[in-house]
């Protein structure tokens, strides 16, 4: 049993944050939250999306698992305007999602959960940094980066207190530096991890510019970048592994 209304923004911006690593996933409809594990294809990158039974105008349902194509069902929520209410509700029979908003309804064809790559388990990491920065910040380094090659360098130096994001190519270079006083909360630790580009970058997209970002950074560790979406009713944690550095 699965039925529920909520704002079509809220449910664009959680299930964006999952469709820029995964075509199809598994939402597990637990009593008390909306919840989507995935890993890409190539095991580099992770979502863990939880968005708490709060974040809806009205939420029943009785922990079901469910399979859905992401490009599909975000055709049919990008419809709605953002202020618009969404209805979902689950049709026990045919197995399909039905989707009612503002005089338009339109029915979705499920996935065998099954059929679906399993959810990963999330690594317990003990990461020694911690960067908090506005999304928008986060953007102008990736950017940045973007322009002189297709891996970026996330680096914590425990002297000066400064987070960088740092990006070497062929003929040029960039060193987008963030010192304490820039950042929201630094917590300085040995930190110096190398990464693909294309992953952060697409990560990047599905941030809200004005959210406050945390990024948890190890030495040749995996990132961890969190961050709450409705109204703090929902947490998003991405996982990205390290491109090792040989010598």
């Amino acid at each position: 049993m699965f039925k529920a209304i909520v704002g079509a923004s809220t449910l664009e911006d959680a299930l964006d944050s999952v469709s820029v690593l995964v075509d199809e996933c598994k939402i597990r409809l637990n009593e008390d939250e909306f919840a989507i594990r995935a890993v890409d294809p190539a095991n580099v990158g992770m979502v863990d999306l939880s968005l708490a039974a709060d974040a809806f105008e009205s939420y029943n349902a009785d922990g079901g698992v469910i399979g859905v194509n992401l490009a599909k069902l975000e055709d049919f929520i990008g419809m709605a305007n953002g202020n618009q209410l969404i209805e979902l509700e689950l049709d026990e029979q045919t197995r399909k999602l039905n989707i009612r908003m503002d005089g338009l309804s339109s029915t979705l064809a499920l996935i065998d959960p099954d059929s679906i790559r399993q959810e990963p388990d999330i690594p317990d990491l003990d990461l020694p940094a911690e960067i908090v920065l506005e999304g928008a910040q986060l953007d102008r380094g990736i950017k940045a980066a973007d322009m002189v090659s297709d891996h970026v360098r996330l680096r914590v130096n425990n002297q000066t207190e400064a987070y960088h994001i740092e990006a070497e190519g062929d003929t040029d270079d960039v060193d987008f530096e963030l010192s304490a006083d820039d950042l929201i909360r630094l917590t300085a630790g040995t930190a110096d991890s190398l990464f693909s580009l294309d992953y952060l970058k697409d990560m990047d997209k599905a941030i809200p510019k004005d959210a406050e970002v945390t990024i948890e950074l190890g030495d040749e560790f995996p990132v961890k970048i969190h961050y709450q979406v409705a109204e703090g009713n929902g947490q998003i944690t991405y996982m990205l592994a390290p491109r090792i550095q040989s010598d």
